[in-house]
């Protein structure tokens, strides 16, 4: 027998944003039945930042998300030496 997979609830803190003249999709979910959230951060270029932390609400995971924008600013969040790219084949 073949499970579902699982549904994925999206927060309606989920939201765009505008720092420092840059758009950013500030993405919040979780699954189904989880209890906590995650968090992943888009920028205009579509490269996505993924927390590893999990948060207890989807308010908190929000608030992270613009607090670490505008603590780094939008260049220094969207520098390309934090990013970790998919092997090819």
């Amino acid at each position: 027998m073949i499970e579902d997979e699982p549904n994925l609830v999206t927060s309606g803190k989920s939201q765009h944003v505008i720092i420092d003249g840059f758009p950013f999709s500030i993405e919040i979910y979780r699954l189904e039945h989880g209890k906590t959230w995650s968090l992943e951060v888009v920028d205009h270029e579509g490269t996505s930042h993924v927390w590893d932390d999990q948060f207890a609400s989807d308010k908190d995971a929000r608030n992270t998300a613009i607090q670490a924008i505008e603590a780094e600013g939008a260049i220094a969040f969207m520098r390309g030496d934090n990013v970790i790219p998919f092997r090819k084949s």
